[in-house]
């Protein structure tokens, strides 16, 4: 048998290893469960802004989003909607429309960005053409002002034409007046129906109501 003092040495070298590998294991195992936490986390948050943030509105007049993903998050806090509130609530006023309904169409058209120009050459918020712009006097669709002003007087001639029909407004703000009647109607394109629907949630949401139909103003 091996006396008292090997005995002594065999026990402080296993402490010995005890305590480094104790040291090895308190160095490395946090910082590794740390990462795998905290990436977890960090992707579990990421998901929730993501389905809480959808894209709500694309830059130009041909969507191509789902008519059932026409309902918009929130997008009051939006510093571009903060700074135009006074401009589309004076317009809207002026003309005799719900100011919600303007902020919609600004919302679907460009994002509240001035500077949008779509494939088709339609410019500024409420996405003017060049030549409906100057039609209606339009002097710069890129100045939030005179768009808004312009789109907003365009818009109540096509409400007026449709007998305040808000749907048949939006389809020829969209398509045109002329596919209107060529079509009798709502024209049977994709991106204009899709349109519809995406400023008809938007309406919605800025007035507080749930989804469904609005026919006028």
């Amino acid at each position: 048998m091996e006396d008292e003092s090997q005995i002594n040495l065999h026990i402080a070298a296993l402490s010995r290893w005890i305590f480094i590998v104790g040291m090895i294991l308190l160095i490395y195992i946090p910082p590794f469960f740390h990462g795998r936490v905290n990436t977890s986390f960090i992707i579990t948050n990421k998901s929730i802004i993501d389905i809480k943030n959808k894209p709500e509105a694309d830059k130009s007049v041909e969507v191509t989003v789902k008519a059932n993903d026409s309902q918009p998050s929130p997008v009051y806090g939006m510093k571009g909607e903060r700074r135009l509130h006074p401009l589309i609530e004076r317009a809207a006023n002026r003309y005799e429309i719900d100011p919600a309904l303007i902020k919609a169409i600004v919302l679907a058209e460009s994002s509240y960005d001035s500077m949008a120009i779509s494939k088709r050459g339609a410019r500024g918020l409420m996405q003017l053409m060049p030549s409906t712009a100057e039609a209606l006097g339009v002097e710069d669709s890129f100045n939030p002002e005179h768009n808004i002003n312009g789109g907003v007087k365009y818009f109540k001639r096509l409400l007026n034409r449709y007998d305040g029909n808000i749907e048949l407004a939006l389809a020829a703000y969209n398509a045109g007046s002329g596919n209107v009647r060529k079509y009798n109607g709502i024209p049977p394109y994709k991106a204009t129906r899709i349109y519809i629907a995406k400023v008809i949630g938007y309406y919605q949401y800025y007035k507080g109501e749930k989804p469904g139909n609005v026919e006028s103003a």
